[in-house]
C-alpha cells in the first residue's frame, strides 16, 4: 500500500525529463514570487563537535556547544517585533517568510496541482500555523523564495520576518541570526546513482565530483572532512549550486558523481528520481530551526510557544504534517525525525 501511495504521489516527478519540467516551473514561479536579490553568501556553515553540525567560521571557539539549545523560553506575549507585523496595513498585513519552492515534501510547487501554484510541504504547514497564531489567519503569509546562500542575508536585511527552509541550527549561524527551538532532526547523507560504486561518506568518494548547495552545512562538512582526513583529499567539492534540486539535475546530467545534503532532503530527491538512492547512513546529527533577526526576542519566544503547541496538537499538528508530506519518503514511524525536548539556554 505504501508503495502504491508513493507512486501515486510522485506521478510525473521521476527522471531527467520530469526534473527539467520542475526546473522550468521553478524559473516561472520564481518570477511570480517576490524577487530576492543575491548579495553574497551567508558564510555560516560547517560541522564539528559532539556529532552535531557546528560552524567552521568559529570552529576555534571552545564555548559553542549544543547550538540548538541557544534559544529563548516560550511566551505568547506580543512585543515590538510582533506589534510591527500586526500593524501592517491592508494587503501588507502579512507574515513575510523566506521559503524554498523546489524541495519535494518541504516547500515545493507541485506541477500536478494545476495552475494554482500553491506552495506545499512540511515547512509550509509550519508557516501557516505561525501566521494563524500571530495574525489570526493561516493564509496571511507573503512567501519569498530564496536560495540557500541567501537565507541569512534576507533576515539581516529585513526582507523577511523569518526563514522556514530546512535550515540547520549551527554555531556560525547563531552569531548572525536567532533560532527557535528545533522542529526537526536529520543529518548529512550521500546521494548517488544506484549503479554508482559510491557506498557512503567514505573512501569511495575518492576522485568523485560532489555537489552541494552554496551556503549549506553540507559544503562546510566536506571542507572540514578534507581537513580532518574523513573525506579523501582527491574528492572534488568545487561544484556548488544555489539550490539543492540543482544538485540532483547535475547528478542526472552526469556533471556530478554524488550529492551531499541533509538526509531528509536527500530522501525526497531519491523519491523524485528512482535512478538515485541514499548511500550509507547519516554521518552528522543536525536540527532544523526557524531563523529570525537577532534582536527579535518577542518573535523568537512566540515561535517557540507555537512549536510547543504544534507538537501537542494530535489532529492537525507536527505529526499530521509529517504523515502527510514525509512518511512516504522517510519512514512511516517519525521517531528518528522528532526533535529533542526543547531546552532554552539563551540568556534573556
Amino acid at each position: 500500500m505504501r508503495a502504491r501511495r508513493l507512486r501515486a504521489g510522485l506521478k510525473g516527478w521521476g527522471g531527467v525529463g520530469a526534473m527539467a519540467v520542475v526546473c522550468a516551473l521553478t524559473v516561472v514561479f520564481a518570477l511570480l514570487l517576490p524577487h530576492v536579490g543575491r548579495t553574497g553568501e551567508d558564510g555560516g556553515t560547517a560541522t564539528g563537535g559532539s556529532g552535531v553540525a557546528h560552524g567552521s567560521r568559529i570552529r576555534a571557539a571552545d564555548d559553542c556547544t549544543d547550538p540548538e539549545k541557544q534559544t529563548l523560553s516560550p511566551s505568547d506575549a506580543d512585543g515590538p517585533t510582533i506589534d510591527a507585523i500586526k500593524n501592517r496595513q491592508g494587503e501588507k498585513r502579512k507574515l513575510v517568510v523566506g521559503v524554498d519552492q523546489n524541495s519535494y515534501g518541504w516547500g515545493y510547487r507541485n506541477p500536478n496541482r494545476g495552475r494554482s501554484g500553491d506552495l506545499e510541504g512540511f515547512d509550509i504547514d509550519l508557516v501557516h500555523r505561525i501566521a494563524r497564531d500571530i495574525l489570526g489567519d493561516a493564509d496571511a503569509v507573503q512567501f519569498k523564495a530564496i536560495p540557500t546562500d541567501q537565507r541569512i542575508p534576507a533576515i539581516q536585511d529585513g526582507r523577511v520576518d523569518m526563514v522556514v527552509r530546512t535550515m540547520t541550527i549551527n554555531c556560525a549561524r547563531i552569531q548572525d541570526v536567532a533560532f527557535s527551538a528545533p522542529y526537526f532532526k536529520t543529518g548529512q547523507q550521500v546521494l548517488a546513482p544506484r549503479s554508482s560504486p559510491v557506498t557512503g561518506y567514505d573512501d569511495s568518494l575518492a576522485g568523485r565530483r560532489i555537489c552541494t548547495a552554496a551556503g549549506s552545512t553540507a559544503y562546510s562538512t566536506l571542507e572540514q572532512g578534507r581537513e580532518t582526513g574523513e573525506l579523501p583529499a582527491s574528492a572534488d567539492i568545487s561544484t556548488t549550486v544555489p539550490n539543492q534540486l540543482d544538485c540532483l539535475v547535475r547528478l542526472q546530467l552526469g556533471e556530478a558523481d554524488a550529492v551531499v545534503t541533509d538526509g531528509a532532503l536527500a530522501a525526497s530527491q531519491a523519491a523524485q528520481d528512482p535512478t538515485v538512492e541514499l548511500k550509507g547512513d547519516a554521518f552528522t546529527t543536525e536540527y532544523y530551526g526557524v531563523a529570525m533577526k537577532k534582536d527579535a526576542d518577542d518573535l523568537v519566544r512566540r515561535v517557540n510557544q507555537i512549536l510547543v503547541d504544534y507538537r501537542k496538537d494530535t489532529s492537525n499538528g507536527w505529526q499530521a504534517s509529517y504523515d502527510r508530506w514525509l512518511s512516504a519518503t522517510l519512514e512511516e514511524d517519525s521517531a528518528k525525525s522528532e526533535p529533542p525536548a526543547p531546552q532554552y539556554r539563551r540568556p534573556s
